[in-house]
């Protein structure tokens, strides 16, 4: 399914699966995808971040990697995925776990959407929506 993701600023970003097809302003986008599902979000449409201190504390693996993810964070460093649960629930929400954090793979959908005070109003994470806060 293709979807394009645009904000505010007018910029979209076309993703087919888990990958990025196509990036300009809405118009142009939808004129090379016409009948794509268009998410228009409240805010400033970006790259989603790399997650590089410790995972934020939470009672289960799952709930840290959700707390990275609400974070507009789609990347850790492997030296803060320190279990065989935290890799598990990583890989399981398609996280990546990065040796260096330039190392993200930079044709994947991973977005992310930040209100004017720089608080995450939805992630893409590997082309699915994994949070959105409305």
């Amino acid at each position: 399914m293709l979807t394009i993701h645009t904000a505010d600023e007018g910029g979209a970003v076309a993703v087919e699966g888990a990958r990025v097809v196509g990036v300009g302003t809405l118009a142009e986008v939808q004129e090379r995808f016409p009948g794509a599902r268009v998410r228009s979000w409240p805010g400033v449409l970006g790259p989603a971040r790399v997650h590089e201190g410790p995972l934020p504390d939470a009672p289960s693996p799952r709930e840290r990697i959700h707390a990275v993810l609400k974070s507009g964070a789609t990347a850790v460093l492997e030296k803060y995925v320190d279990s065989a649960e935290l890799r598990s629930a990583a890989k399981r929400n398609d996280v990546q776990i990065l040796t260096h954090p330039t190392a993200a793979d930079q044709g994947r959908a991973d977005l992310a959407v930040f209100d004017e005070a720089g608080e995450c109003i939805a992630t893409v994470c590997a082309g699915r929506l994994v949070h959105r806060r409305r």
